[in-house]
C-alpha cells in the first residue's frame, strides 16, 4: 500500500503542467528594485566624476560630452546632466526608501556646491581642474562651436540660461528640505541671494550675472545683460522664488515674485508681442547672430499663457487685459496656408517694424569664417534653429476664455501666494513637491520588462543615435563661403557643435538612464498603490 502511494505521488507530479516545475517567477517589484540599484551603482561608482555627470560617454570612456565635448575633469549641469541626476536620485529614494539613492543625491549636491560661484550662481559646466582648465576649453572647443555662441567666450560669471542656476538652487532646496539638513543651508542661501540680487528693479532678469558687456560677435552687441525670456529665464526664477515662499515661508520673497510677474506687463509691446530678449529701453533685441532683433510668436504665446497663470496667482485683472492683444497679433502673423508646414504655423522671427517674417540663413562651414544673415526667403532654412515654429494658438484662446470667465476669488482658489496660514497636514517642508519635471508617463508591465531586459551584463543601458561632435582639431581654416552647410546641423570637421550620430555606435547616456529610471519608478509607485497602467 505504501509503495502504491509513492508511485501515485510521482505520477501526479509528472502530470502537473510544465510551468509549475520551473523556477517561480521573480516578483516584479523586486526585479524593478534590483534593476534600478544595479544601474544606479554603475552610474554612481563607475561613470560619475566627483558625483557629477555629463550627457554621453563612449563605452570605453575615451570621450565624453554634454552639449559640447567635455574634458574628463568636467561635469555638465544642463538637463540631462548633474542636476537632473540629483532630482532623479531623490525620486528613486522616495519610491524605494533605499538610502543608497539619497547618498547618490548627496554626491551630486556636493559636486554642484563645489562648482557654485562665489556670488552664488552656476555656469553650464563645472571643471574640477579649475578656471585655468576651463579657460583653455573655451578658447579651443567652445570657440569652435559654430552655432553654440554661448560657449565661444569665457565670461567667468553664472547663467540663468536653460534653467541652470534656478534648477541648481531648486535641487539644493530639495536637499535641504528632505531632512531639514542645515548642511545645505549656506549654499542654498547664497543661491537665493544671487537670484534676488540679479533681478533688475523692473522685475526681469539678465541671462548672465554679474553683468558683463565684453563679448560682441561680428557687430552684434553682448546680449547677456539684456532682459531675457529665452529658455524661460524670467519665469524659472519666479517659479523658484514661489517654491521658496511656499516651503520657507518668508514674506521677503513676495516683492520679487510680484515684480517678476509685473515685468511681463511692462515688457509687452503695444502690438501685443514680445521679443525673447529686450534691451534696457524694453525694445526687442538680438542675441546670438542667428537670433535677430525681432518679436517671436512662440515667446508671445508662452508669455500670454503666463499672464493667465499670474491672474490665477493674484486675481489682478491687469494680467487678463492684454492677452487678447497677444492673440490678435498671433492671428495677424500666422503664415499663409501655402507657407505653413504642418503644425509650423508661424515664422520663428517677425520684424518688429513691418510685422513681416524674418528668416535666418548661413554661409561658410566653420565658426572662424562662416556667418549668419537674414532675409525674407523661407527656403533652405537652418536645421538647428528652424525658421518656422508651432504656436498652440487655439489652446491659448480656449484657456483665455476659460480663465477670463472666473471671478478673482474662483481664479485664485489654489494660488501658491495666496495669503493665509498653512492648512495642510504636517509642515510646508514635507508637503510641497518641488520636482521641476512631472514625469507622469505611464509604464506598462511590458515596457518595464523590456527596460529590465535591456540592462546589459555591465549594468548599462546603452543608447544609439546620440548627439555627438567632431573631436577638436583646431580653429576653422576654410574661408570658402559655401552653401553646403546651409541646412545642416553642423559644419566641417573643425565645427565642434553636436550632430546626430546615425550609426549603430552605442553610448552610455544619462538621458537614457533617467528615462528608464522614471518609467520604472512610475510603475513601482502604481504597483505599490495597487493599480497598474495596463
Amino acid at each position: 500500500m505504501k509503495r502504491t502511494k509513492i508511485c501515485l505521488f510521482f505520477i501526479l507530479i509528472f502530470m502537473l503542467p510544465a510551468t509549475s516545475m520551473s523556477a517561480p517567477k521573480k516578483d516584479i517589484i523586486r526585479e524593478i528594485e534590483e534593476t534600478m540599484l544595479r544601474a544606479t551603482r554603475f552610474m554612481v561608482e563607475t561613470v560619475s566624476t566627483n558625483g557629477g555627470y555629463v550627457w554621453y560617454y563612449l563605452p570605453d570612456f575615451s570621450r565624453q560630452w554634454g552639449e559640447m565635448e567635455a574634458y574628463k575633469t568636467m561635469i555638465w549641469l544642463q538637463h540631462p546632466g548633474t542636476i537632473s541626476m540629483g532630482h532623479l536620485f531623490l525620486e528613486a529614494y522616495h519610491a524605494t526608501g533605499n538610502e543608497y539613492y539619497y547618498q547618490a543625491a548627496q554626491k551630486a549636491a556636493a559636486a554642484i556646491i563645489w562648482g557654485q560661484s562665489h556670488e552664488g550662481g552656476w555656469n553650464y559646466m563645472i571643471d574640477f581642474a579649475g578656471d585655468r582648465s576651463l579657460k583653455a576649453w573655451y578658447s579651443t572647443i567652445g570657440k569652435n562651436g559654430w552655432r553654440l555662441e554661448e560657449f565661444q567666450h569665457y565670461y567667468g560669471n553664472s547663467t540663468f540660461d536653460d534653467d541652470i542656476t534656478s534648477d541648481a538652487a531648486r535641487f539644493l532646496l530639495r536637499m535641504y528640505l528632505e531632512n531639514t539638513d542645515p548642511a545645505y543651508r549656506p549654499a542654498l542661501d547664497k543661491a537665493i541671494g544671487f537670484i534676488l540680487e540679479s533681478q533688475y528693479p523692473l522685475g526681469g532678469w539678465p541671462q548672465r550675472y554679474p553683468l558683463r558687456y565684453d563679448f560682441s560677435k561680428k557687430g552684434h552687441p553682448d546680449y547677456s545683460s539684456f532682459y531675457t525670456f529665452n529658455d524661460d529665464v524670467t519665469w524659472e526664477n519666479i517659479h523658484f522664488l514661489i517654491q521658496c515662499y511656499l516651503t520657507l515661508g518668508q514674506e521677503r520673497f513676495l516683492d520679487p515674485i510680484k515684480r517678476g510677474m509685473n515685468f511681463y506687463l511692462l515688457s509687452q509691446d503695444g502690438c501685443g508681442a514680445w521679443g525673447q530678449q529686450l534691451n534696457m529701453d524694453l525694445e526687442a533685441a538680438g542675441a546670438r547672430t542667428y537670433e535677430p532683433a525681432a518679436f517671436l510668436p512662440s515667446t508671445t504665446c508662452e508669455n500670454a499663457g503666463l499672464l493667465l497663470k499670474f491672474y490665477q496667482y493674484t486675481g489682478d485683472k491687469r494680467f487678463l487685459a492684454r492677452v487678447p492683444d497677444a492673440i490678435r497679433w498671433l492671428e495677424e502673423t500666422a503664415l499663409p496656408a501655402d507657407q505653413a508646414e504642418g503644425e509650423r504655423t508661424h515664422p520663428t522671427f517677425v520684424d518688429a517694424k513691418t510685422n513681416k517674417p524674418v528668416y535666418v540663413h548661413r554661409k561658410g562651414s566653420n565658426a572662424a569664417y562662416g556667418y549668419y544673415f537674414t532675409d525674407d526667403d523661407d527656403q533652405h532654412l537652418l536645421s538647428h534653429y528652424y525658421g518656422k515654429c508651432r504656436v498652440p494658438l487655439q489652446e491659448l484662446k480656449e484657456e483665455y476664455n476659460r480663465i477670463a470667465a472666473l471671478s478673482a476669488e474662483e481664479a485664485t482658489q489654489d494660488s501658491p501666494i495666496r495669503p493665509g496660514r498653512f492648512e495642510h497636514p504636517g509642515t510646508p517642508q514635507k508637503f510641497y513637491d518641488l520636482n521641476r519635471f512631472k514625469f507622469n508617463f505611464p509604464a506598462t508591465e511590458e515596457m518595464v520588462r523590456e527596460i529590465i531586459s535591456s540592462l546589459d551584463q555591465g549594468n548599462r543601458w546603452l543608447a544609439k543615435h546620440a548627439m555627438i561632435s567632431h573631436p577638436y582639431v583646431g580653429d576653422g581654416k576654410d574661408q570658402e563661403l559655401t552653401d553646403e552647410f546651409t541646412s545642416e546641423n553642423v559644419g566641417d570637421k573643425t565645427d565642434t557643435s553636436p550632430y546626430r550620430d546615425t550609426t549603430d555606435q552605442e553610448y552610455i547616456s544619462t538621458g537614457e538612464y533617467i528615462r528608464n529610471m522614471h518609467l520604472l519608478i512610475n510603475y513601482l509607485k502604481t504597483k505599490k498603490e495597487g493599480r497598474t497602467a495596463e
